[in-house]
């Protein structure tokens, strides 16, 4: 089959689980329809993103005993259900379990198995193929910020949930008949290049083999950090704007319009960067960088032109981290068990979305907890420079070893 149809399947299935970034349209009209606080309804996609990161634990076990299509189908129809029927409630309660728990749950089922999947089908295009999937979920995110918006104007948000709802449905039904499930060898063929043959030989890890090395809680602290920044900037981008770089309202909220295309734009670019760099160097880039700019919002007096630079700074590097991270945990621990491994290390990503709130809490506003990220950005950039696939060095100790026989063999 064309694999390139496979690409097309999975970004419409991706474009389709992206339009859940829309969430924050519907906090102010649910709060005027049914008198709940601003506060109280936002905290419903805290949920999302908390069981989207907590499905990708389980994905892997699911797409074993269903199939990979007809788990992204279910996957499709659960999340368009739990949409639809949101539109009937009447209680945050109700809100918090079919919009939060259900939703959530359902969109990390199907996003980390169909990037798995298509990042299986190109294991000599990793990056770039991370970055295609990947930038399809901010893509629908992007698109559907002004669908959504027309809704709610239209019909109203209860509505909306229902249109929104049918829509989503249809778009990753539709997508998965377009996927087909690659199946990855223990020995993969050798090639004439180098980096094939590496390949080949790579062991493919299980969970529970991976997480006996140390380099998957390296990864690990790594993109909770590269996840805490973004996550948390992106959420209070308007924000900042008003209160440190005295912008007005309108203004401010021009950033949220940037954060997603400059957030996308790092999807695709630090994807394709990573396949020909490295990408740990693309990984230690993008932190350099975060940390730089968290510290300018902290430290420096806020211009326009240097509040926006930031921003779409964190938001560029925050898309090239979650992007080029599916291609490491491949990279490091091979592609078979690539949505469970993957999965684990996902985890990252929901507790940096809550870490990020929680510290900025307890130490009581902006400043102190820019400063917070960019010393975990120094740290995690010292890690990206120090870690190395499990056992090369054991390896290259052992080929040294070898070569370093081969004279004396001769000699006798």
């Amino acid at each position: 089959m064309n694999r390139w149809l496979i690409v097309l399947g999975t970004i419409i299935v991706q474009m389709g689980l992206g339009t859940i970034y829309t969430w924050s349209l519907f906090n102010q009209p649910l709060s005027d329809r049914f008198g709940w606080d601003v506060s109280s309804v936002a905290i419903t996609f805290s949920i999302t993103s908390f069981a989207l990161a907590f499905a990708t634990l389980f994905a892997g076990r699911l797409q074993e005993r269903w199939g990979l299509q007809r788990l992204i189908r279910i996957a499709g129809i659960v999340l368009g259900l739990g949409l639809v029927l949101s539109s009937q409630v009447t209680s945050l309660t109700l809100l918090y379990i079919l919009a939060g728990f259900v939703v959530g749950f359902a969109d990390g089922t199907a996003y980390i198995t169909s990037l798995s999947n298509l990042i299986k089908w190109f294991p000599e295009r990793k990056g770039l193929i991370s970055g295609i999937s990947v930038g399809a979920f901010g893509t629908g995110s992007l698109l559907f910020k002004y669908v959504n918006s027309a809704l709610i104007g239209a019909v109203g948000p209860a509505q909306a949930f229902m249109y929104w709802g049918i829509i989503v449905l249809i778009l990753i039904v539709a997508g998965s008949f377009l996927i087909r499930e690659a199946v990855v060898r223990e020995q993969a063929p050798v090639s004439k290049t180098e980096g094939a043959k590496q390949e080949a030989a790579r062991h493919q890890y299980t969970v529970k083999e991976m997480l006996r090395t140390k380099e998957a809680y390296m990864l690990f602290v790594i993109f909770f950090t590269a996840c805490m920044s973004g996550l948390y900037l992106i959420g209070i981008v308007k924000d900042i704007g008003v209160q440190l770089a005295g912008l007005d309202v309108a203004t401010a909220a021009n950033a949220v319009a940037m954060v997603a295309i400059f957030n996308t734009a790092g999807r695709i670019i630090l994807g394709a960067l990573s396949d020909k760099v490295g990408r740990m160097k693309v990984i230690a880039g993008a932190l350099l960088v975060t940390a730089t700019a968290v510290m300018t919002l902290s430290l420096v007096p806020l211009s326009y032109g240097v509040f926006f630079a930031c921003v779409a700074a964190v938001a560029f590097c925050f898309g090239g981290n979650i992007t080029v991270f599916p291609a490491i945990v491949a990279d490091y621990f091979g592609l078979k068990n690539q949505s469970k491994n993957y999965g684990v290390i996902y985890q990252g990503f929901g507790i940096g979305a809550l870490a990020g709130s929680f510290i900025s809490a307890l130490l009581g506003g902006f400043h102190l907890t820019f400063i917070v990220i960019a010393i975990l950005c120094a740290v995690s950039l010292l890690l990206a420079l120090m870690i190395t696939p499990p056992g090369q060095n054991r390896r290259t100790r052992q080929q040294d070893r070898q070569m370093s026989l081969k004279p004396s063999s001769r000699a006798s």
